[in-house]
C-alpha cells in the first residue's frame, strides 16, 4: 500500500494511473480526510506544548500558599487539555483508517511501455507460435463433446456433487490432469524453479499482500468462521512466504514453481462460456513466482513469459502472446502478458497464462525487502508471477488439436511417459 506522503507528492500520477485502470478512488474525499488530519495534528500538538508550559508552571507554585487557587485553575485546565487531546487523538485514529481505506483502493501505476485502452480490442498481439490448422477432412467436437464420447469428463456428477462449474475427470481423464502437473513441474524444476508444497487456505493479511483485498474479496470463497480465504491461485500462499522478512541481495532471484487448486467465485460471470472446462470455480494451475531485484523486474518479466511458453511448445499447440492495455492490466499490476492457446474446436484463443510484473507494490503490502550490500540499505524487492501454465483450458486445446477423425484424441508425445505409454485417449 502506498504511503499518505508518497500519494501527497503523486497525486496527478495516482489519479492518471487510476483513471487508465478504470478504477474509481475518491480522490476528493480523501484530500478532505488529509486536511482534516492536518489541522488535528497540528491541534494535538498545540494542545500538548500548551499543556507541558502549564505543568512547569503547576510544579513551580504548587508549594506555594499564595497560589494555592491559581494551581487549581491550573489544574482545570490541564484536564481540559488532557480530554480535548484524547478525544482529538480519537478522531484522528478513525481520519486514519478512513484515509487508508481509500489509499487501498489506489492500484498499481502502469508501466511506460503498457498500451493504453480499456478492453481487449486494445491489447497487442506480440508473438504467435505454431501453426493454426486451416481445416481437417471432418468436423471437429468441442471439448465437452470429446470428452462424453470419451468418458474422460463427467459434468453431470460434478454438478451433483458440488453444482455447476464443477468437473469430474474420470479415468484417462484424471490421468491426463496427473500427468500434465508432474509434467509441468518437472520442466519448470529443470530450469531452476524451487518446488514448494503451500495451503490452499491463507489468512486476510496474505490476501491484501497480494491485491485480492480489499478489492476482490466477494470474488472469493471464505471461511466465516475462521476468517480463511481458499485461494485463487497459488500465487498468494507462494508470495507470502517472504512475507516481514529481509532477502539477502545474494539470494535474489528466487524462484519458486508451485501446483495447487484454485477456487474462485467468477462473480458476474454468468452466463459465459458455460459449457465445458472455459470457466471453474475449481481448477488446477502450476505457479510460477519470482522475487528479483528492481533494476532486473522487466528482464525477468520477458523470461518468465518465456518459461510459460516452453509447456505450450512442448505440448505443440498452437498460441499467441498478448501485451495487456492498462484497462486490461489487474489491480495489483504494472505490465502484463496474456498466453492464450487456440481451441479449433469452439474457435476462440483461450487464455491459459498471465504473467504479471507488480513491481513494488506486492512488496510494499507485505513489508518483503531485500538488503542491498552495496548502498548497505534495505529496499523493497519486485516480485513476479505467472501461470505455468492453467489446467482447464490447456485440456481443452489439447482434446480439440489433436482429436482424430475417428473421435479418438492422440496424447501429445511429452505426456506419454507420465501416462504409462498410453498414445491415444479412445
Amino acid at each position: 500500500m502506498y504511503s499518505l506522503k508518497f500519494v501527497r507528492e503523486n497525486t496527478e500520477l495516482l489519479k492518471k494511473s487510476s483513471e487508465l485502470k478504470g478504477e474509481k478512488v475518491r480522490w476528493d474525499e480523501l484530500e478532505e480526510l488529509d486536511n482534516k488530519r492536518r489541522r488535528i495534528i497540528y491541534f494535538v500538538e498545540e494542545r500538548r506544548h500548551w499543556q507541558k508550559d502549564l505543568s512547569n508552571k503547576i510544579s513551580e507554585r504548587r508549594d506555594s500558599d499564595d497560589e494555592k487557587s491559581s494551581v487549581q485553575d491550573m489544574l482545570r485546565q490541564a484536564k481540559k487539555y488532557s480530554d480535548e487531546i484524547r478525544k482529538s487523538e480519537s478522531e484522528l485514529k478513525d481520519i486514519e483508517k478512513r484515509i487508508d481505506e481509500i489509499i487501498m483502493s489506489i492500484p498499481n501505476i502502469p508501466h511506460p511501455s503498457v498500451p493504453e485502452g480499456m478492453g481487449a480490442e486494445d491489447n497487442v498481439v506480440v508473438k504467435n507460435w505454431g501453426e493454426i490448422p486451416e481445416g481437417k477432412d471432418f468436423e471437429i467436437l468441442p471439448h465437452w463433446e470429446i470428452g462424453e464420447k470419451t468418458g474422460i469428463l463427467d459434468f453431470p456428477r460434478g454438478s451433483k456433487i458440488a453444482g455447476s462449474f464443477f468437473p469430474v475427470f474420470r479415468e484417462y481423464g484424471a490421468v491426463l490432469v496427473r500427468a500434465l502437473i508432474n509434467f509441468m513441474l518437472d520442466l519448470h524444476r529443470k530450469n531452476g524453479f524451487t518446488e514448494v508444497w503451500v495451503p490452499v487456505l491463507v489468512n486476510r493479511e496474505s490476501m491484501f499482500t497480494t491485491g485480492q483485498l480489499p478489492k476482490l474479496e466477494k470474488d472469493m470463497y471464505h471461511l466465516d468462521d475462521d476468517d480463511y480465504f481458499l485461494i485463487p491461485t497459488a500465487e498468494v500462499p507462494v508470495t507470502n512466504l517472504h512475507r516481514d522478512e529481509v532477502i539477502s541481495e545474494e539470494k535474489l532471484p528466487l524462484y519458486y514453481a508451485a501446483y495447487t487448486p484454485c477456487f474462485r467465485k467468477e462473480a458476474g460471470a454468468y452466463g459465459k462460456d458455460t459449457r465445458g472446462l472455459i470457466r471453474l470455480h475449481q481448477f488446477d494451475k502450476v505457479e510460477l513466482v519470482k522475487f528479483v531485484r528492481p533494476e532486473t523486474s522487466y528482464e525477468e518479466l520477458e523470461t518468465l513469459v518465456e518459461e510459460a511458453e516452453k509447456v505450450l511448445q512442448a505440448l505443440k499447440l498452437p498460441y499467441r502472446v498478448l501485451k495487456l492495455c492498462t484497462g486490461e492490466l489487474s489491480f495489483a499490476a504494472s505490465k502484463c502478458y496474456d498466453i492464450e492457446a487456440w481451441a479449433p474446436g469452439i474457435k476462440k484463443w483461450l487464455e491459459v497464462s498471465s504473467c504479471s510484473n507488480f513491481e513494488a507494490f506486492q512488496a510494499r503490502r507485505g513489508k518483503i525487502k531485500y538488503r542491498n550490500t552495496r548502498e548497505g540499505k534495505t529496499d523493497y524487492v519486485h516480485t513476479l508471477n505467472g501461470s505455468g501454465i492453467a489446467l482447464p483450458r490447456t485440456i481443452v486445446a489439447i482434446l480439440e488439436n489433436y482429436q482424430q477423425q475417428d473421435g479418438s484424441v492422440l496424447i501429445p508425445e511429452v505426456l506419454r511417459d507420465y501416462m504409462g505409454g498410453i498414445e491415444k485417449i479412445v
